[in-house]
């Protein structure tokens, strides 16, 4: 690594994303200079067992409880974090036994598991947890460790979300624009690009509303390859009427905690119709966020868990006009893509270039973030 002059020479990078549909932790190596991407390495996905999913669904509990009045519910968190760190580890150890071409990655780039998050209204601050026990964990890794990237945001007046845009910038360079990129993880975030124009938000909810739906009902932890879904029927007035709420008239930046929108929307409807009508609303939420973009898309490229729901994506091609691509019809590795992110962010960390910006969470201007153990 080399920053005379301006010089950065790449360098390998682990990103690590556990998200909100709490079903596993992904890692990704990468090497990157923090600004493009020069080679990929291994990928790994460590899924959470059912006591460790349930301890983090414990600690999401207990933070929606405490909403920042009062101390933070410290106890709740200990066995949620415990669990973290396993699966953190574990997903090293998979990626990095692969890496008999590749070298040691110099810093890893650790998300954190966010069990709660507030946008910012008016003239008040926003606010973001992401729980980690960053000094165990890299005490257990061995490497430097960025994380807590969306703190820094928060305080300057962003929405903390999304910081993908800058990742899913690298990756199109050489697309025709303009361009979007879509993750469906709990909720839906859309990044435009238009060569050097960036900017993103989230657009509504994808798996989670869906996921809370089947547990409910005893069927699982997802509709696995949108079955209930595509027995149900959509239910168009509710829709509409779901579809009517102020968050989706209003302009970017923006951003939605996992549970704004939540399963008891369907409340009254059957299992399939409301899994059908669910899995519409993250289809109807997308396609009113792209109706925001300054130009028309040539495509949209779909990463994240809930591109693997052909229900899903059925309905984002009925619902958004222009191609509807999946990231493996593009070459990218979909499940890891928010991974191979962090392990970027890592690396811009290290050379205190910018994370987010006014076009992606509404930071005043560009800004870095992020601490670092190393």
């Amino acid at each position: 690594m080399n920053t005379e002059d301006g010089d950065f020479s790449p360098i390998w990078a682990i990103g690590f994303m556990s998200g909100t549909s709490v079903d596993a932790v992904d890692a990704a190596i990468i090497r990157t200079d923090g600004v493009t991407v020069s080679e990929f390495g291994p990928v790994s996905e460590r899924k959470f067992t059912a006591n460790e999913r349930a301890a983090i669904m414990k600690a999401v509990d207990a933070a929606r409880a405490w909403a920042w009045n009062g101390d933070p519910p410290l106890s709740d968190f200990e066995p949620a974090l415990a669990a973290l760190n396993a699966a953190h580890k574990d997903a090293y150890d998979l990626a990095v036994a692969q890496c008999a071409s590749y070298q040691k990655p110099e810093i890893a780039g650790v998300h954190g598991q966010t069990v709660l998050h507030r946008p910012p209204a008016g003239d008040k601050v926003g606010a973001t947890l992401q729980i980690l026990n960053a000094p165990e964990l890299r005490d257990r890794l061995g490497v430097s460790l960025a994380y807590d990237f969306r703190s820094d945001d928060v305080a300057a007046g962003g929405q903390g979300a999304p910081l993908a845009p800058v990742y899913h910038q690298a990756l199109a360079r050489d697309f025709e624009p303009p361009v979007a990129v879509l993750n469906l993880g709990g909720v839906a975030n859309l990044t435009y690009i238009d060569g050097d124009d960036i900017f993103g938000f989230d657009c509504g909810p994808a798996n989670g509303p869906v996921d809370e739906w089947v547990v409910q009902h005893g069927f699982g932890t997802y509709d696995q390859d949108g079955s209930a879904a595509r027995a149900g029927q959509v239910d168009e007035a509710r829709l509409a009427d779901w579809m009517s709420h102020p968050f989706f008239r209003q302009g970017y930046p923006k951003s939605l905690d996992r549970y704004d929108f939540n399963a008891g929307l369907a409340e009254g409807l059957g299992f399939q119709d409301g899994a059908a009508t669910l899995t519409a609303f993250c289809a109807a939420g997308v396609a009113s966020g792209i109706s925001l973009f300054p130009k028309p898309i040539r495509k949209l490229i779909v990463c994240g868990g809930g591109r693997l729901n052909p229900v899903l994506m059925r309905e984002l091609r009925t619902r958004c006009p222009m191609d509807v691509v999946t990231a493996e019809d593009e070459g990218w590795r979909g499940d890891s893509i928010e991974a191979e992110a962090f392990a970027l962010l890592a690396v811009r960390h290290l050379r205190g270039l910018p994370l987010s910006f006014t076009g992606t969470t509404g930071v005043p201007e560009p800004m870095s973030g992020g601490k670092l153990i190393s």
